[in-house]
């Protein structure tokens, strides 16, 4: 027989089936893994599928030996069942092996060995492969269908149960009776309603027999007394079911669901608390946006009234402070909100008392009292009089106090005192908040305390540089107008002065030092001094501005700031001269209501080196020229090109008795100029009138 094939010939069709290329291409498109060995163990013929198994081309196959080719498993595998076959003569089938392609996919194969002869004499053997690896991964992923399954039924603990088409119980429930400890003759006497806990058993039965009468789907929930004498929560569902139009029984089935019950409880108190607590966060940063804003004590102790009602639900808020000389007592800021209580004579509580405050201040720590009963336990403990606690507590119809200290770096500033008219619960969340609001408190009234003391320091600077009064000279009316914005910020470095030259003119000057506060005060004195020594030596205002620039050089810092306008005036004519460092214009304003705004080169402010220039000005007879500040014409809301504005169109509005009187003037410009808007700065007004001439003169 030919090596070219391995069955024989079929001699009924007439085929000749040794044609080695019909045999090749049936070997080409079979689906299954081919390939002949001849008796010696070696490959005679394999086909494109069968390299699939072994990963190597049809041409290397042949005349070799497997374990000359293919790996170590593989080779094993086809020498020991060819073996078999020589020493049996018997088929060797389902032999199940791995291959990994050259993708690294792994696939799966089923394998069998079949003897070839031809009458007795064995001439190889043929190898046929299925590629079993799409069935595989299908069984597989039923396989691990099923686990899922088995595992989510498991994880369910249903406990199963079965009742007559009339709602009894006819079988026996095992698991059930496990979980609820009933005996057999107790179950199928009364059932599972017997289980449910008093409470919901009325609903359920209820429920329940609305089912068994509608033939409908019984579902519901409950709680269940288990063995341990405790209860759990479960659901139930069940089905009838039909046949030929009758119920002939009932397959219901309960969950346990009590893990879920207790994690939404859980998640509903931490909800709860998470909402508490982003709650007292946002009035915790409400209340410190409040205090960051509040410059005063007035204005803080204000703030936590305010924060006392809304953010605490508080009756009573009250605040009292250390005094600063001997500091054995607490000065009461707000005495309506602590009424009279042991240890407190009006205003003033000495710390040696007990009260609320004092024992909040000596201890350092918060004090909580949530009824009228602990309040009463440790004002007592401290030392309180017992007659006067009980009268006070008669008397008050506060039920709850809080006594928080004011502490600033461990020192102590004051207390605040919190009351409700109603018995008040304190967790543990509330007191670390009440104490994190009191730190605040605390910051707010030191800061507070420090602004008071440098602004009336600086305050008190500033008024006395400027001159209590200005000088009467015939000819010429000088007015002034002066208003703080130190009730709202601190006191900045406006200024206004004027004075009779040697040769009898008259010089006007107004000045703004930027910034706020000691320093500008004081640099606003040292210009103030330093001009009236260079003016009344070389009055010229532009000598006199570039000796301010030498001396603003060599006194103040570069990062600060001066404009100022200066003028010098004749008594009578009107007639002078004018220069700017970086100051607004003045306005002259004529007898009839017009004013003009005189167009002067601006210059720049003090120190930056320039060629100073003055310029003509006259203020005609009858006429008024105004030196202002910024703060007049400028403000948060309006910028400097329509504060000119609005300050000519002011001017056009003034009557004329008014226009005739720079006092009055000055008075119908600021109330004018500043009427509908919140004053944020020093406002600085000097008025230069020259009064009409009369026939006399």
């Amino acid at each position: 027989m030919s090596a070219e094939t391995s069955v024989p010939r079929p001699r009924e069709s007439g085929l000749d089936i040794s044609d080695s290329g019909l045999f090749r291409g049936l070997m080409s498109e079979a689906p299954f893994a081919f390939a002949f060995f001849d008796a010696s163990g070696r490959f005679v013929r394999v086909n494109s599928t069968f390299t699939e198994l072994t990963g190597h081309p049809v041409e290397r196959h042949l005349e070799m030996t497997p374990a000359e080719l293919l790996s170590a498993d593989l080779a094993t595998m086809i020498d020991s069942a060819l073996r078999r076959i020589g020493g049996e003569g018997l088929p060797v089938t389902d032999q199940r092996i791995r291959t990994r392609a050259e993708n690294g996919d792994t696939r799966h194969w089923a394998v069998s060995f079949f003897p070839m002869r031809e009458d007795d004499l064995l001439l190889g053997t043929a190898l046929f492969g299925v590629d079993l690896t799409e069935r595989q991964q299908t069984e597989e992923e039923l396989r691990r269908s099923e686990e899922r399954y088995r595992s989510l039924v498991e994880s369910q603990q249903q406990l199963v149960w079965i009742t007559s088409p009339s709602g009894v119980a006819v079988e026996d429930a095992p698991q059930w009776r496990a979980v609820t400890g009933q005996g057999l003759e107790e179950y199928l006497a009364h059932g599972w309603l017997d289980a449910v806990h008093p409470d919901d058993r009325t609903g359920a039965e209820e429920a329940w027999r609305e089912a068994l009468r509608g033939r409908t789907m019984f579902e519901w929930s409950f709680r269940v007394r288990t063995r341990a004498s405790g209860y759990r929560h479960f659901e139930v569902r069940a089905v009838p079911i039909i046949r030929h139009g009758r119920v002939i029984e009932w397959v219901g089935a309960n969950s346990d669901v009590t893990p879920q019950r207790e994690a939404e409880e859980m998640r509903g108190r931490l909800t709860d608390q998470l909402g508490a607590a982003a709650l007292r966060t946002a009035r915790l940063q409400g209340a410190t946006a409040q205090l960051a804003e509040a410059l005063t004590v007035e204005q803080v102790v204000q703030v936590i009234i305010d924060v006392g009602r809304t953010a605490l639900a508080a009756d009573h808020s009250g605040v009292a402070l250390l005094d600063d000389q001997d500091r054995a007592s607490l000065k009461v800021i707000n005495s309506g909100g602590v009424p009279d209580a042991p240890g407190i004579s009006g205003d003033e509580i000495a710390l040696s008392t007990t009260s609320m405050m004092t024992m909040a201040v000596n201890s350092r720590r918060p004090v909580f009292a949530e009824s009228q009963q602990s309040l009463r336990n440790q004002l007592v403990e401290a030392g309180a009089d017992d007659e006067r606690v009980t009268e006070f507590l008669d008397g008050t119809g506060e039920r709850a106090w809080v006594g928080l200290p004011l502490l600033a770096a461990g020192r102590a500033l004051g207390a605040l005192r919190f009351s409700f008219n109603r018995p008040q619960k304190i967790s543990q969340e509330d007191g670390v908040f009440l104490e994190a609001l009191a730190g605040q408190c605390a910051l707010a009234v030191e800061r507070a305390t420090l602004f008071e003391r440098e602004h009336k320091t600086a305050e008190t600077l500033q008024r006395s540089l400027l001159p209590d009064n200005l000088p009467v000279v015939g000819g010429l009316v000088l007015a002034q107008r002066f208003r703080s914005g130190s009730r709202h910020v601190q006191v900045g470095g406006d200024w206004y002065d004027a004075f009779v030259l040697q040769d009898g003119r008259v010089a006007a000057v107004l000045g703004d030092v930027m910034g706020k506060g000691v320093k500008a005060a004081a640099g606003m004195g040292r210009i103030r001094n330093a001009m009236r020594a260079l003016a009344l030596t070389n009055p010229p205002p532009a000598a006199v501005l570039t000796g301010l620039d030498r001396v603003f050089e060599a006194t103040e810092e570069e990062e600060q700031v001066t404009t100022l306008a200066y003028m010098v005036v004749e008594p009578g004519t009107g007639e002078g001269t004018l220069a700017l460092a970086g100051h607004p214009p003045p306005l002259l304003v004529s007898p009839q209501g017009v004013a003009v705004l005189h167009e002067t080169e601006p210059g720049t402010p003090l120190g930056w080196a320039t060629s100073r220039k003055q310029f003509r000005f006259c203020v005609p007879p009858g006429h008024t020229a105004v030196l202002y500040s910024d703060g007049l014409v400028e403000n948060r809301k309006r910028g400097l090109d329509a504060g000119l504005r609005d300050l000519s169109n002011v001017v056009a509005e003034a009557p004329p008795e008014v226009v005739a009187s720079p006092h009055m003037l000055l008075d119908f410009l600021v109330d004018r100029m500043l009427s509908g808007y919140e004053q944020d700065d020093d406002v600085t007004v000097l008025a230069v009138h020259v009064p009409p001439a009369t026939k006399s003169d």
